[in-house]
C-alpha cells in the first residue's frame, strides 16, 4: 500500500455539496476545512462528477485532507480526457488527490444510453487506456470499487486497491484475503447516530432499499450468505442491521473496528442523516456527526 489515508475517512455524497448549478452551498468551505482540522484522513466523494470540479474546489478550501472519488463512472468519461483532469488537481495539490474509479451498474449505464456489457472486461481496458494517457494516471495514485473476487484482483494488479460499498466486515476479511497483504482495502461503512432503534432502522432502510435495486450490490450479498428474503422489497432487518451500524458514536465505532481488524486499511464512514437517502440524492454536510464520529474513531 503506497497511499497514506490514515485509518478513518469520511464518505459522503457529491449532491450535498453543490446546489442545482455545480456551486458550492453555503457552508460547504467551512465544512470541509473542518473535517481537515479534525483530522480525518480522506473525503470520499460519492457519485463524484467526471469534471472533478467538486474535488478541486474542496481541495483548494484545505490544506492536508486527501479528496477521493468514491467513484468517477467510467462510462461517462473518455480515459484521456479524465487522465488530464487527474494531473490538473495533482499538480495543484500534490499527493492530495485520489481517483476512484468504477464500472457502476446496468441501470445507471443504460439511463446514459450505453449498453452495459462486459463492465469488468470495460474497466480493464479504460484502465489500459489510462496508462497510455500522454500523462498516465499512475496505478498507485487510482483506486477501484469491487466487490466480488474478480473485481479485487483487478484493483489488487491494476490500482493502490479496492474501495468496497455497502459490506460487512466478513466481506472486508474474505477482501483482504484475495488481495493479499500489499494494496490497499478501503471498505464503506454507513452508520446511524441515533439511540431510537426504531428510528434508526428506518433511516438505515430508506437508504439501503435503494441499493437493493442494482443486481451488482444484491449478488455480492447473497455471495455473503443473505438469503433472496434478506434482499427483497426494501431489506429484512437482518440486512439493513448488517450493512448499517446505529447507536452512539462509541458503538458505531466498534463496527468501524471490526472492518479495521478483519483487514481494512482504511474505513470509510458515510453518515446516514434524514433527508439524505441514495433514492433522493440530497443531503447536506453533517458536521455535527463527523465532530461526534471524530471523539471516538479518530
Amino acid at each position: 500500500m503506497t497511499l497514506d489515508l490514515g485509518r478513518i475517512g469520511i464518505w459522503s455524497s457529491s449532491y450535498g455539496w453543490t446546489d442545482g448549478a455545480g456551486a458550492l452551498v453555503d457552508g460547504a468551505r467551512e465544512a470541509v476545512a473542518e473535517l481537515d482540522s479534525l483530522g480525518f484522513g480522506a473525503l470520499w466523494l460519492g457519485s463524484a462528477d467526471p469534471g472533478l470540479g467538486l474535488a478541486e474546489r474542496l481541495l483548494a478550501a484545505t490544506g492536508r485532507i486527501v479528496v477521493a472519488t468514491g467513484i468517477v463512472n467510467v462510462w461517462t468519461v473518455e480515459a484521456e480526457e479524465l487522465a488530464a483532469r487527474y494531473h490538473r488537481l495533482d499538480d495543484a495539490h500534490p499527493g492530495r488527490f485520489v481517483l476512484g474509479l468504477g464500472a457502476s451498474h446496468a441501470p445507471v449505464v443504460q439511463a446514459l444510453g450505453r449498453t452495459y456489457s462486459r463492465p469488468l472486461g470495460f474497466l480493464t481496458d479504460y484502465l489500459d487506456a489510462l496508462d497510455a494517457a500522454p500523462r498516465p494516471v499512475p496505478a498507485d495514485r487510482r483506486v477501484l470499487a469491487a466487490l466480488r473476487p474478480k473485481a479485487l484482483r483487478l484493483a489488487g494488479r491494476r490500482s493502490a486497491g479496492a474501495h468496497p460499498y455497502l459490506t460487512t466486515p466478513d466481506h472486508t476479511r474474505s477482501a483482504r484475503e484475495i488481495l493479499g497483504a500489499g494494496p490497499l482495502l478501503a471498505p464503506e461503512q454507513k452508520v446511524v447516530l441515533t439511540a431510537d432503534p426504531t428510528e434508526a432502522r428506518a433511516l438505515a432502510r430508506a437508504t439501503v432499499a435503494y441499493y437493493l435495486r442494482l443486481p451488482n450490490y444484491v449478488n455480492n450479498l447473497l455471495a455473503l450468505g443473505f438469503t433472496e428474503s434478506d434482499v427483497s422489497a426494501d431489506g429484512s432487518d437482518r440486512l439493513v442491521d448488517a450493512v448499517v451500524a446505529r447507536g452512539r458514536a462509541d458503538q458505531v465505532a466498534r463496527r468501524v473496528q471490526e472492518h479495521l481488524d478483519a483487514g481494512a486499511d482504511h474505513v470509510v464512514v458515510q453518515v446516514l442523516v434524514p433527508g439524505a437517502s441514495a433514492a433522493t440524492r440530497t443531503g447536506r454536510p453533517t458536521r455535527d456527526e463527523w465532530r461526534e464520529l471524530a471523539g471516538a474513531l479518530l
